[in-house]
């Protein structure tokens, strides 16, 4: 679990096919600040991965080709930029929102318009998403929590202060290039509680009932 606060970015240093799927090396100097261990997870991106092997300021973590098709993972090549987190710990300030790591969609950036000293940013979802984003709710892109400001039929809108323009990846971010979203977890286990309701509610109704 983590909450969408960047701790720090890195790079990927190196990129190795393995068997069908690939194994990242990510480094950054902040690697041993962030006191990752073999077997601890990581949000690389806004994608929990697991890491395999640590060295002094890098750390190696395997991608499934699950994954490679539903995040932007598998476009990476060395040298791109990332956003790193490590797991929340017990104690540890939830500065954002509950994140899990696991990416719901691609969205693409369809435009970015200075906004005074932010920048708003607008993506493009799935419909089939779109249900679960709420204006001033909460969304995580590439690994960064923020609030969402407008939503339509398909797209919807976030500010990026300069604050996160500068330790974050998203002030990379290019028209038409997609980041990983993932959606409120609350809403979707909401949705799952109401569906489940209405169900038993509408099986419940046909029952004979007693005298």
């Amino acid at each position: 679990m983590f909450t969408g606060i960047i701790v720090a970015t890195g790079r990927v240093a190196a990129i190795v096919e393995k068997r069908g799927d690939l194994e990242l090396a990510i480094e950054s100097g902040e690697v041993e600040r962030m006191r990752v261990a073999v077997g601890d997870s990581v949000s690389v991106q806004g994608v929990c991965l697991t890491a395999t092997r640590v060295e002094p300021n890098v750390f190696h973590a395997d991608v499934s080709r699950e994954t490679l098709a539903k995040t932007t993972l598998g476009t990476f090549e060395p040298g791109r930029r990332v956003n790193l987190e490590p797991s929340l710990r017990a104690g540890d300030a939830l500065g954002g929102h509950l994140v899990s790591g696991h990416v719901d969609a691609v969205g693409i950036l369809t435009s970015t318009v200075e906004d005074a000293r932010s920048r708003r940013l607008q993506f493009e979802l799935p419909v089939t998403l779109m249900r679960y984003v709420a204006p001033k709710g909460s969304i995580c892109i590439d690994g960064v929590s923020l609030t969402v400001n407008d939503v339509g039929d398909r797209r919807f809108d976030v500010n990026i202060i300069p604050h996160t323009h500068e330790v974050t990846t998203l002030g990379d971010l290019t028209v038409g290039v997609g980041a990983n979203i993932e959606i409120d977890v609350i809403a979707r286990y909401l949705e799952r509680l109401w569906t489940t309701y209405a169900n038993f509610r509408s099986n419940d109704s046909e029952l004979p009932k007693g005298r």
